[in-house]
């Protein structure tokens, strides 16, 4: 996305699908694609969320209402999770038969060098997530450098938010301390807690700072700023040192002006969110996912969503070191040559 740090303005809704087709296309597409779907091909499909007021949670919504409504199942619902790992965590057991996780976390369990390598595959790249590190206007924090000896919520473990703080402290050399200790030199105390926790605890007072790795606007972060100025810091300068420790999941991405009230365009750590499945998921519902993915694309954005979405198939295909399930990877074929 090119953006003005300096300008902002929010891009519309329509301008953040990064597509080889225009909007007009994708819609053109549609009714092609709708008609390749003749009925339910599975009783249920279960799609595991994220935490209320994230967008894991939201995207995981809309994309169950969708499968639905298009009959790729007579019923679709949603697991509420603490995020990316624990989602990861659902498909293996057999919980969830699709979930969305970061590319780092979905990397680090089933990835060619993970925990469950041939086990995961991909159904395509669907959106961009932002980090957020989200501190209180009115105090003294200004860098990550000034959290040494202070406290911070770091997400809840099996989230997503909880791999990623501690790479970035990392790089910035700093050192975490477990709560109920005392903070020492670069030590930061960290607490796990979710984001609604978190973003009440920051509102309170109780930590100096939240992290969180989600769409922008995060609504639980948008609700609580109406009455508690936030600021977020700029955490870009981290990237080579984490793409140089941990891979090329992560980018520059810029967190536009106004996209929380009165808070200025903000440089961040970006990284992709990837749909996924077990690799035994059945070819014909992988195909229609895929097909409602491209062809459906205006029903899984969130209304208030300002942040870049992957759901074209030239975005969609880039699945890191995940492999495309071999029915996406054919249906991608079909679709855009």
């Amino acid at each position: 996305m090119n953006a003005n740090p300096a300008s902002g303005l929010h891009p519309s809704r329509r301008s953040v699908l990064r597509a080889a087709f225009t909007a007009g296309s994708i819609s053109l597409l549609a009714p092609a694609l709708a008609s390749c779907v003749s009925g339910p091909r599975r009783e249920t499909i279960v799609v595991a969320g994220g935490e209320p007021g994230g967008f894991y949670l939201e995207f995981a919504t809309l994309l169950a209402a969708s499968l639905q409504r298009h009959q790729v199942a007579r019923t679709a619902t949603v697991n509420p999770t603490g995020g990316s790992l624990d989602n990861v965590a659902q498909l293996l057991s057999g919980e969830a038969t699709l979930a969305v996780a970061l590319a780092d976390a979905a990397s680090l369990e089933g990835g060619p060098q993970g925990k469950h390598p041939g086990q995961i595959a991909a159904l395509g790249k669907v959106y961009q997530n932002y980090v957020h590190a989200v501190v209180r206007r009115d105090g003294s924090i200004t860098s990550l450098d000034d959290l040494a000896g202070r406290t911070v919520a770091v997400g809840m473990p099996g989230s997503g938010t909880s791999l990623i703080t501690p790479r970035l402290f990392e790089v910035a050399g700093l050192k975490s301390a477990p709560a109920g200790t005392s903070a020492a030199g670069r030590d930061v105390i960290v607490k796990a807690l979710g984001l609604n926790d978190g973003v009440a605890a920051l509102a309170a007072g109780e930590v100096d700072a939240l992290f969180w790795s989600g769409g922008v606007p995060t609504a639980a972060i948008a609700q609580a700023h109406t009455g508690s100025a936030f600021a977020l810091l700029d955490l870009s300068s981290l990237l080579p040192g984490l793409r140089e420790r941990y891979g090329a999941f992560y980018d520059k991405v810029l967190i536009p002006g106004d996209s929380y009230p009165g808070i200025d365009a903000v440089w961040t750590v970006g990284v992709a969110n990837l749909l996924l499945c077990r690799t035994d998921l059945d070819a014909e519902t992988v195909r229609q996912t895929v097909d409602l993915l491209v062809g459906h694309a205006d029903e899984l954005i969130p209304r208030s969503s300002v942040g870049v979405q992957f759901l074209s198939p030239d975005s969609l295909i880039n699945t890191a070191d995940v492999p495309l399930h071999p029915a996406a990877a054919q249906a991608y074929r079909e679709l855009h040559g």
